[in-house]
């Protein structure tokens, strides 16, 4: 038997962190069907123990990556 995995909604603003309630960069789907939603810092802080426990890990702390300015040049 073969079962297919829907792709993860993106976070958007909305998502905020159980522990803090800052933007959510990470989503953590469990076993039992719930998800716990993460900022960037707790999800580093909590990191390798919600990998254990999770069934997927939506990551997108990629997006906190430094950006010019608008409106600047190099």
């Amino acid at each position: 038997m073969t079962t297919a995995v829907a792709p993860s909604a993106p976070l958007t603003a909305v998502d905020r962190c159980d522990r803090c309630g800052a933007q959510a960069y990470l989503r953590v789907e469990l076993s039992g069907g719930g998800e716990l939603l993460f900022c960037a810092h707790h999800a580093r802080e909590h990191g390798d123990k919600l990998r254990e426990i999770a069934v997927t890990v939506h990551d997108e702390t990629g997006k906190l990556v430094d950006s010019p300015a608008a409106g600047t040049e190099r």
